[in-house]
C-alpha cells in the first residue's frame, strides 16, 4: 500500500575501507516517487542531506552500518516529508571497496 501511494526510493552510498570515507554516490534511484528529470534540485538537495548523515556518523566514529542506514532513513526521510509531504520507502544501500 505504501509502495503504490508514495513510491520507493534507493539510495546507494559506496565506502573506501581504507580511510572509511564515502568514495563514490550517493546514487539515488527513484520508483513511483518522482520523475527525477524534473526534480533536479530536490535530487541534488537529497544527495547533500545523504551526504551530511553518513558524514556526521563518519566524524562521530558510528561505524556499525546498520546505525548508519538507520540515520540516513531518518534524516531523509524528513527532509523528504518536508519537501513533498509525501513518504516513500527509503531502501538505504551501503557498499565497500
Amino acid at each position: 500500500k505504501l509502495l503504490s501511494q508514495d513510491g520507493l526510493l534507493v539510495v546507494v552510498v559506496t565506502f573506501d575501507s581504507d580511510d572509511n570515507s564515502i568514495a563514490a554516490g550517493p546514487d539515488i534511484v527513484s520508483r513511483g516517487f518522482i520523475y527525477v528529470k524534473e526534480a533536479d534540485d530536490l535530487m541534488e538537495k537529497l544527495k547533500e542531506v545523504t551526504t551530511n548523515a553518513v558524514n556526521d556518523c563518519l566524524n562521530d566514529k558510528i561505524t556499525d552500518w546498520s546505525t548508519i542506514k538507520s540515520v540516513m532513513k531518518s534524516k531523509i526521510s524528513d527532509f523528504l516529508y518536508q519537501k513533498t509531504k509525501r513518504s516513500p520507502m527509503i531502501l538505504p544501500v551501503l557498499m565497500e571497496v
